[in-house]
């Protein structure tokens, strides 16, 4: 029984003109096959941001382990399960899957502890307070292009719907039920995470999926890794068979996506929103204090915290210092053998996105100016945490590894 489907973002939606609106017109190919929301989804899957997820850290940084869960197999696992909860309820699948794959473009390198240290910095530096959510949405409409038929870039230019899911998707959130909220608010004005719930009942899938998503995949990877025991992932398992009616044979990644995938589809309602029962609630919330006692707050990750804070600090600093020059490009021009991996790309990203008086843009970007030299005091501070957050961790460790050998 699909429940939400009258509710569902679809054409005969009322409010199906809102949600697919632009910030500016979009161009039509001839026999175009996609929808607005299919648009989107591949306009996010063809970005570079999203190429970079592959080498961007979920929980755990390990690199030489293919099989630990990187920030693009979390991105599609989260696209897996709102697909399958909102085929189940009648809702528009195309807008989940758009939501899903861009939900965690802006996610900073090293997951968590990255973002931890790019609030620090940015806080140091008196910018506005660094979250992945807000820069996800940042990234989609300011930093990703996209090249036209006659090799020219421009930004994505989304729809509303895709945008107001990305920036509202927090999955930190303890919420029983997430009903979405019935107002169209300008996403620039969003404070915090968790401010607003999303604008449709699909945005309010994705957020409840993307904890669904991470939940046991990250037990699994804390077991392959050696900081979690098979004994005390049992203690768990029993932990959570005296809490309801449920019983689980085994702690991993299918049993408890397929029990809380089932449980939303049976449990949410259009009175109440998407949501979970009293029973798989609680199991969310004892599996999530577990995972932060025994994974999140261990102390060998936050060693790993105190060596990511010692990367983007050194980074950050060293770009940040030719701001001390009279002319910073010429001298970035002119360090560039040294530093050929870090300098060459940050003078490409000014390239692109940077108003310098005396270095004219290429006239083959048509995106938008963020970082006018001439007018923003802080346009340099800005310039250089965005291309910080854009890294991947394998860059940001090469990048590093240049600024210190000899």
């Amino acid at each position: 029984m699909k429940k939400f489907e009258q509710y569902a973002m679809n054409k005969n939606h009322p409010q199906y003109s809102l949600a697919i609106q632009r910030q500016d017109k979009l161009y039509q190919r001839r026999n175009d096959l996609r929808s607005d929301f299919g648009r989107d989804y591949t306009r996010i899957i063809f970005s570079q941001a999203y190429r970079r997820l592959k080498h961007k850290t979920q929980v755990f940084f390990a690199v030489e382990d293919d099989h630990i869960c990187t920030r693009s197999e979390h991105v599609n696992l989260v696209e897996s399960v709102s697909y399958t909860i909102a085929q189940e309820l009648g809702l528009n699948v195309e807008l989940t899957k758009a939501i899903a794959v861009g939900h965690d473009l802006g996610h900073a390198p090293f997951g968590h502890g990255g973002e931890k240290i790019l609030t620090q910095i940015a806080h140091e530096h008196h910018l506005e307070k660094f979250w992945h959510e807000k820069n996800s949405l940042h990234f989609v409409d300011s930093i990703e292009l996209l090249e036209d038929n006659d090799h020219c870039q421009h930004n994505l230019n989304l729809t509303y719907a895709v945008r107001d899911g990305i920036i509202s998707h927090c999955g930190e959130m303890n919420q029983k039920y997430i009903q979405k909220r019935d107002f169209i608010i300008d996403l620039d004005e969003y404070q915090y995470a968790g401010q607003y719930n999303p604008w449709t009942y699909e945005g309010c899938v994705v957020k409840i999926s993307d904890k669904i998503a991470y939940l046991a995949r990250d037990i699994e990877d804390a077991l392959r890794l050696n900081l979690l025991s098979e004994k005390k992932v049992d203690e768990l398992k029993e932990q959570l068979n005296q809490i309801g009616h449920y019983q689980f044979h085994a702690i991993n990644n299918g049993s408890l996506v397929n029990y809380f995938i089932h449980d939303v589809i049976e449990n949410s309602s259009v009175e109440q929103g998407i949501g979970l029962s009293d029973e798989a609630f609680q199991i969310m919330k004892t599996v999530m204090n577990f995972n932060y006692t025994n994974i999140y707050l261990i102390k060998r990750v936050q060693i790993h915290d105190k060596y990511v804070s010692l990367i983007l600090d050194s980074l950050f600093h060293f770009l940040y210092d030719y701001s001390l020059e009279n002319d910073m490009i010429a001298t970035l021009k002119h360090d560039l053998n040294q530093y050929p991996k870090l300098i060459s790309h940050y003078l490409k990203w000014l390239e692109k996105y940077a108003y310098i008086e005396k270095y004219p843009r290429h006239s083959k970007y048509h995106n938008k100016i963020i970082y006018n030299f001439q007018t923003d005091p802080k346009a340099l501070e800005k310039s250089i945490l965005d291309y910080l957050s854009g890294m991947s961790d394998v860059f940001i460790v090469q990048s590093f590894n240049e600024l210190i050998s000899f």
